[in-house]
């Protein structure tokens, strides 16, 4: 199964990109999370962010994501809102990967923050048989 988690790319540069979801009710993961408090979990934040930084950094790489560091929950995010990611390049690994620190915030980029922390992305390497 594949999200897209990304609607619309808000703005980029070399080194920042802002990114937007729009939740909706129709979404296949809010039946579920919860049935009478419907909230996107916290884990497809993150994969906002996550999605949001491979597009910055490495759109045609197979990033894969390797770290998550300082990770912390702030607002829900719930039907009819928005969801902003801002994601920083930190810096690029000699490896390949990149250190990356992203915000998700509520309706706006300046919004109540739902989801805060660092993470890398690294290169896909397929197991050796």
């Amino acid at each position: 199964m594949r999200f897209d988690l990304v609607d619309r790319v808000i703005e980029q540069s070399p080194d920042r990109i802002v990114t937007l979801k729009n939740v909706t009710a129709a979404e296949e993961y809010l039946q579920d999370h919860f049935p009478t408090f419907p909230v996107l979990p916290g884990v497809l934040m993150l994969e906002c962010m996550v999605q949001a930084g491979r597009r910055l950094v490495g759109p045609d790489q197979p990033l894969v994501l390797g770290k998550v560091r300082a990770l912390k929950y702030g607002r829900f995010v719930r039907p009819g809102d928005s969801l902003v990611s801002i994601v920083t390049l930190n810096k690029a690994e000699p490896d390949g990967g990149f250190d990356l620190k992203g915000e998700a915030r509520v309706g706006t980029p300046d919004g109540p923050v739902a989801c805060s922390g660092r993470f890398t992305l690294r290169l896909f390497r397929p197991p050796s048989l």
